[in-house]
């Protein structure tokens, strides 16, 4: 888990945000300003401003409570922000649906596994398809040709993304008898059947041991490398985070308290402050 691994450089750009030195001239797959949410008196997050790159595996980090949650359900507009925008490929996702969310390329997995338990692998993988699905309702009751040529592209791209993570053998087991860190990596191919530009990962780490962490870790970076998306994470782990993120932000009370490389976060003194408290208090 801790050994050294090579990082692309990160470069700043003009926004002020640095991103991995091969994706400059690249548009930043997300481009999030001044994104705040207020519940009645409440500030839960304010002035949040986050630039991910086209390839980049950027970690969100902080306390427990400090917002983290809250701004992946504002990227996902399961909240609608206060104030604030968020842009995906340049496009704002204002007004949108979750749903359309989805189509414009962010996908995510939650931090308590929500898979389908009674279901196939195959078929929770399926329903990730679900915005890309070429046949519809009259095709799915009466089983005509292009119900058939879906399902069985449909099939065959399923079974592509399994084995990418070594899955294709389990596609016909029952989702909810899988071994807990197989259900989180079937959580990860189904949000990758939504072909997103960016996922989304929910404490990916939660509940695994040492050996499932780091064949999580070698997933994420096989994940980025193979489909060639960016992927952004909120972990508790610091040896995960730490030995995979390229760029880190620390989330404190709703507010950024320190962006920059693995490098500088670990010797910033306002994270370790947070995390551990003032000396002597």
């Amino acid at each position: 888990m801790n050994r050294s691994v090579e990082r692309t450089p990160m470069v700043e750009v003009p926004s002020n945000a640095i991103i991995p030195e091969r994706d400059l001239g690249k548009m930043p797959v997300l481009d999030i300003r001044h994104l705040g949410i207020d519940f009645g008196g409440l500030t839960a997050v304010d002035d949040f401003n986050l630039t991910v790159g086209r390839t980049e595996i950027a970690g969100l980090i902080g306390p427990n409570g400090a917002g983290k949650t809250t701004v992946f359900n504002m990227l996902t507009n399961v909240y609608q922000p206060t104030r604030g925008s968020i842009l995906v490929d340049g496009n704002a996702t204002q007004g949108k649906s979750t749903d359309q969310v989805v189509k414009m390329g962010i996908a995510r997995t939650f931090q308590n596994i929500r898979l389908f338990g009674s279901m196939s692998v195959m078929d929770n993988v399926k329903i990730g398809m679900h915005t890309h699905i070429r046949y519809n309702l009259f095709d799915s009751i009466f089983h005509t040709p292009r119900y058939h040529k879906g399902e069985k592209l449909s099939r065959a791209r399923v079974l592509e993304l399994l084995d990418v993570f070594g899955m294709a053998d389990m596609a016909n087991h029952v989702a909810g008898s899988l071994p807990y860190g197989a259900q989180r990596r079937l959580e990860i191919v189904r949000a990758l059947a939504t072909e997103p530009k960016i996922i989304l990962l929910d404490e990916p780490a939660a509940g695994m041991n040492p050996s499932e962490t780091a064949e999580l870790m070698n997933n994420i970076r096989t994940m980025r490398d193979e489909f060639k998306i960016s992927v952004m994470l909120i972990e508790h782990d610091m040896n995960l985070v730490m030995g995979i993120c390229e760029g880190i932000c620390v989330l404190n009370y709703g507010r950024i308290i320190a962006k920059g490389t693995p490098e500088e976060i670990m010797s910033n003194p306002e994270v370790i402050e947070a995390y551990l408290g003032k000396k002597g208090a």
